[in-house]
């Protein structure tokens, strides 16, 4: 179908066309659009399980509190500009 990294551009035309002809929004039979998805969803290849996007560690980010947090701040705000 028309997934992530599909970078044919004649299977998406194909695609979209059976879509736009066989949907039963437009009149179509709803078997024979079941039909034709299930084909288009065997030529593709399948996706990996695992989204290597989520693979990244995680970290934790503590904001100090109190008074010093307000220190750091304030004493960041009167540092001298770091232009030359």
């Amino acid at each position: 179908m028309t997934g992530r990294g599909t970078d044919d551009p004649e299977g998406k035309a194909a695609f979209r066309e059976f879509v736009r002809a066989h949907h039963p929004d437009v009149g179509g039979d709803p078997a024979e659009f079941a039909e034709g998805l299930a084909r288009f969803r065997a030529r593709e290849p399948a996706e990996s399980e695992v989204d290597s996007r989520y693979d990244a560690p995680v970290s934790f980010v503590v904001n100090r509190r109190g008074i010093a947090a307000v220190l750091a701040r304030w004493r960041r705000h009167r540092r001298p500009p770091r232009v030359r």
